[in-house]
């Protein structure tokens, strides 16, 4: 899976790589245990996975089990969600690590130039 990527996994690491997703360090197609994960966050212990429709949701639901027992979190997305609403998702990565959606939003949740603070009326 690492050299040939579904095309949902690649957009996804697109979106992850090299900590473009808020500074998050991902990496892809981690070994942890018997199991791969598509996408690791250590820091967070924050386990990704792109759904596609080789996906068995009983086994899925062992695995998930076991990361747990493991003190791991896990996001999965179907490919569909993943190529049709890509900033949907990552706001939920986002959220999930506890990070605000838009870091650089004042407390009223409007976006600010970068630099620029909200000041109180």
């Amino acid at each position: 899976m690492r050299r040939e990527p579904t095309f949902n996994e690649r957009l996804l690491w697109n979106l992850l790589r090299n900590r473009r997703l808020a500074d998050l360090k991902f990496r892809r197609q981690v070994p942890i245990g018997p199991y791969v994960a598509d996408f690791l966050c250590y820091a967070h212990r924050l386990i990704i996975e792109a759904d596609g429709p080789q996906h068995d949701p009983a086994a899925d639901a062992v695995r998930d089990a076991w990361l747990r027992d493991q003190q791991f979190r896990i996001l999965r997305f179907p490919n569909s969600r993943i190529t049709l609403y890509p900033e949907l998702v990552l706001d939920e990565i986002r959220a999930a690590a506890g990070i605000q959606p838009y870091p650089s939003s004042g407390p009223s949740g409007h976006l600010l130039p970068q630099g620029e603070k909200e000041t109180r009326a």
